[in-house]
C-alpha cells in the first residue's frame, strides 16, 4: 500500500489529492513541521521532520514523503508524475511528447511561480498580511506573478487545461502550486481564462475530499 507522510497542511496535500484522483489505498502518516511544534525532540512530541524515525525515510527531514512498496521518493511534485504514470488513467501522460509537456508544466510551476505564491502564504501564515512588511512583500510577489500568469493566460485560452485539453497530473501540481497566491483575487479575476480553470481544477470531487480532511486538522 502506498504510504504518504506528512500533515495536509503541507505541500503534501497534493500527493493526498493525486491519490484521491487515482481512487488508490493509501495511509497517511502525519508527520509534523517542526517548526510548527514548542520541542519537537521531547519524548512525547508528535512525529514530526526532525524526527529520528522519520529521518530514517527522508534524511532532508522535508515532507512530503511517500513509500510505494521498496520505493521511497520525495518532492511532491514529482511524486505525482510518478503516481500518474504509475497508476495510468487520463491523468497520466498518454505519449512521450504529453509526458514532457506535463515535466515542463510541472518544472515551470516550480521555478517560475511557487517561490512567489509561498512567499505569500507565508506572510498570511504569519499574520503580516497588514503590516507594512507584509503588504510590501505581497506587492512584490504579485508583481513577480504577473508575467507567468500572463503566459498561462495565453496558454489557455483555446483549451481548458495544461495538456491534451483535459486534466492531468500538470493541473493539479500547477493548481496546488497557485493556491497560496488565491488570496490576492485580483490576480486572477484580471486573468479570467486562469480563474476559470483554477475553479474547475478545484471543483473536482478528489480536490473537496482532500480539503474536508485537511479543514479537520489542526491549524
Amino acid at each position: 500500500m502506498l504510504t504518504i507522510y506528512g500533515v495536509y497542511r503541507s505541500r503534501a496535500s497534493r500527493n493526498y489529492w493525486m491519490a484521491e484522483e487515482l481512487g488508490i489505498a493509501f495511509k497517511s502518516v502525519p508527520v509534523m513541521q517542526a517548526g510548527r511544534l514548542a520541542n519537537p525532540l521531547a519524548a512525547d512530541a508528535q512525529i514530526n521532520t526532525m524526527s529520528p524515525e522519520f529521518l530514517a525515510i527522508n534524511p532532508m527531514g522535508m515532507i512530503p514523503c511517500i513509500k510505494d512498496g521498496d520505493l521511497i521518493m520525495h518532492e511532491s511534485l514529482a511524486i505525482n508524475l510518478y503516481l500518474a504514470r504509475k497508476y495510468g488513467g487520463p491523468l497520466a501522460g498518454r505519449t512521450v511528447e504529453e509526458e514532457g509537456l506535463m515535466s515542463m508544466w510541472t518544472m515551470w510551476a516550480a521555478t517560475e511561480v511557487e517561490p512567489h505564491s509561498v512567499a505569500i502564504v507565508r506572510i498570511y501564515d504569519n499574520a503580516k498580511e497588514n503590516t507594512e512588511p507584509g503588504k510590501a512583500g505581497i506587492a512584490v510577489a504579485c508583481r513577480w506573478l504577473k508575467k507567468p500568469l500572463d503566459v498561462l493566460e495565453k496558454h489557455l485560452r483555446d483549451q481548458d487545461y495544461l495538456v491534451g485539453n483535459r486534466f492531468t497530473a500538470a493541473d493539479l501540481n500547477l493548481a496546488e502550486v497557485l493556491r497560496y497566491a488565491q488570496t490576492e483575487q485580483e490576480l486572477f479575476d484580471a486573468r479570467p481564462k486562469t480563474k476559470a480553470w483554477i475553479e474547475r481544477c478545484q471543483s473536482r470531487d478528489a480536490y473537496k475530499a482532500m480539503q474536508a480532511t485537511r479543514g479537520k486538522e489542526a491549524a
